[in-house]
C-alpha cells in the first residue's frame, strides 16, 4: 500500500512537471547557414559536424517542444555576433551556457519566429526576412535621425515621417480592391534601402511592416532622394495591376504607364531590360492628394 501511494506521488508530480513544461515557452537559435555553422565548429563543445543533420535534429527538437504544447520562437545565431556577446559579457564562447545565455539575449532584442510546425526551410525564410527587415529599419531609423537634425517634435524628420504615413494611407485608399504589395526603394550610400507592405482593400495597415515602410519612404522625403513606389494588386479572376510613384518635392508623383513598363521591366542592377511578367498589366500611378491638402498629413 506504501508502494502504490508513492507511486502515485511520482506520478502526479511528473504529472505537475510537465503542465509546468508546457507553461514555460521555449527559445531555439539556429545556425540556419553552412558558413555560420561551419564558424561554430571552432568550438570543442559545439557537438555538431555536419549541418544536414544539425538541420535534422533541431528539425525534431521543434516537433518534439510542439508535441508537448510548448511555445517555440526560432531566432537565428550569429557566430559573429555571438563571440562579440561573450567578449562584453566576459563569458568562455567553447560552452553551452554561452551560447545559451546569447540564445535568451538574441531573442530578447532581434527578430524571432514561432514555430508552429511549418517546414524548417520555410522557417529561415521568414528568419532571414525578418532580420532584412530590422537591418532596413535601424538604418533607415539613422539616417533619418541624422536628416531631422534637433530631435525635437516638430523636426524634418518627425515632419517626413507624418508625411510617408499619410502617403502609405492616401495610396493604399486609392488602390481599391484586391490585395496588395507595396514596395517603397530609397538609395541610401549606393545600396537601396527597401520596404514592403501587404494589405487587403480597406484594410488599416499597422505594425512592424508599416513601421518600416514609412520609415524607408521618410528616408526619401527628408533627405529629397529620387526613391519610388510600386504597387502590385491582385484581384480574383482579373489580371494583376503594377502602378508606380516617384518621389518629387517631397511627395509621390504618378509615372505615367510608359514610366511603369520602364521600371518594372528593367534589372535593377544592370540596367538591362527584362522581359514583362506574363499576365500583368502596367497602369499609371494614380494622382494622390498633395500634402497640403486639407486633409493633408500635416493636419493643415
Amino acid at each position: 500500500m506504501a508502494h502504490t501511494t508513492h507511486g502515485g506521488t511520482d506520478r502526479r508530480d511528473r504529472a505537475a512537471r510537465r503542465a509546468l513544461r508546457r507553461e514555460a515557452p521555449s527559445t531555439v537559435a539556429l545556425l540556419a547557414g553552412e558558413e555560420d555553422f561551419a564558424a561554430m565548429r571552432r568550438y570543442a563543445s559545439f557537438a555538431f559536424d555536419d549541418h544536414a543533420a544539425y538541420l535534422r535534429q533541431t528539425e525534431g527538437l521543434l516537433r518534439m517542444l510542439a508535441a508537448q504544447g510548448v511555445h517555440t520562437s526560432i531566432a537565428l545565431f550569429d557566430p559573429a555576433e555571438y563571440e562579440e556577446f561573450c567578449a562584453d559579457s566576459g563569458i568562455d564562447p567553447d560552452t553551452s551556457v554561452a551560447r545559451t545565455r546569447y540564445t535568451a539575449d538574441v531573442a530578447a532584442a532581434g527578430p524571432t519566429v514561432t514555430y508552429e510546425g511549418q517546414p524548417l526551410d520555410q522557417l529561415v525564410q521568414r528568419l532571414v526576412g525578418a532580420a532584412e527587415q530590422q537591418a532596413t529599419w535601424e538604418y533607415a531609423t539613422a539616417l533619418l535621425s541624422r536628416a531631422g537634425g534637433c530631435g525635437c517634435g516638430d523636426d524634418p524628420g518627425h515632419a517626413a515621417f507624418r508625411r510617408a504615413q499619410a502617403a502609405l494611407r492616401r495610396l493604399l485608399a486609392a488602390a481599391g480592391p484586391g490585395c496588395h504589395h507595396v514596395v517603397c526603394s530609397v538609395p541610401a550610400n549606393g545600396a537601396p534601402l527597401v520596404a514592403v507592405v501587404h494589405a487587403e482593400a480597406t484594410e488599416v495597415v499597422e505594425g512592424t511592416e508599416a513601421l518600416i515602410f514609412s520609415t524607408v519612404l521618410a528616408c526619401g522625403i527628408a533627405t529629397n532622394s529620387p526613391g519610388g513606389v510600386v504597387l502590385r494588386t491582385t484581384t480574383p479572376g482579373a489580371p494583376d495591376t503594377v502602378r508606380g510613384w516617384s518621389l518629387h518635392q517631397g511627395w509621390l508623383r504618378p509615372l505615367s504607364e510608359a514610366e511603369v513598363f520602364s521600371a518594372y521591366c528593367t534589372d535593377a542592377e544592370t540596367g538591362e531590360p527584362v522581359p514583362p511578367e506574363h499576365g500583368v498589366e502596367y497602369r499609371p500611378g494614380i494622382p494622390l492628394p498633395g500634402p497640403d491638402d486639407p486633409d493633408g498629413p500635416d493636419g493643415s
